[in-house]
């Protein structure tokens, strides 16, 4: 099972895209606090419309209850990983939980949580031009490469509201 892992999200507006991209994917979501906002904050609500209730979704105090309650594979993301998301193997044949790790908008995750598993920090390529990805893009990236990677798993393939022939008719 795929997870998106925020780390103490500081706007409502990314975190609601990406509660809106885990219900499209079929996958949770899990915040770290401090979070930079409410869950009910009227931002949050409207980037994430008619799907919040949808959601699968986590809170931890911390980084380490975080740990402690959620075992799997952690991969995160960060300007200053030396590998690009699409080197890694999501196929995940073993099912083990697969845990897509993104810092606050600001700071991102905080360097003595990143050393401590070099071997799965990554970034996302870019130009020189940009520090980072807007986090609901990125998240929205990783998580459909990894989806790209599974096959899908059970996601639908044609639109199931107006048809499979839509574009024909």
């Amino acid at each position: 099972m795929n997870n998106i892992v925020l780390f103490e999200p500081e706007i409502p507006g990314n975190t609601g895209n990406i509660m809106r991209t885990c219900v499209a994917t079929n996958t949770k979501l899990h915040l770290i606090k401090p979070l930079g906002f409410s869950l009910d904050d009227k931002y949050l609500k409207r980037s994430g419309v008619n799907y919040i209730d949808k959601l699968e979704y986590y809170t931890y105090e911390n980084f380490e209850d975080f740990k402690n309650k959620n075992e799997g594979i952690y991969y995160y993301f960060t300007r200053y990983g030396k590998k690009p998301h699409t080197s890694f193997n999501y196929k995940n044949e073993e099912e083990k939980e697969l845990y897509f790790i993104f810092g606050k908008e600001s700071t991102g995750i905080p360097k003595e949580i990143l050393k401590k598993d070099l071997e799965h920090c990554m970034r996302i390529p870019m130009t020189k031009n940009v520090r980072a990805l807007n986090l609901s893009n990125a998240a929205a990236i990783v998580i459909y490469e990894a989806l790209r990677q599974q096959d899908y798993n059970d996601l639908l393939r044609t639109e199931p509201h107006k048809g499979e022939d839509y574009l024909e008719n």
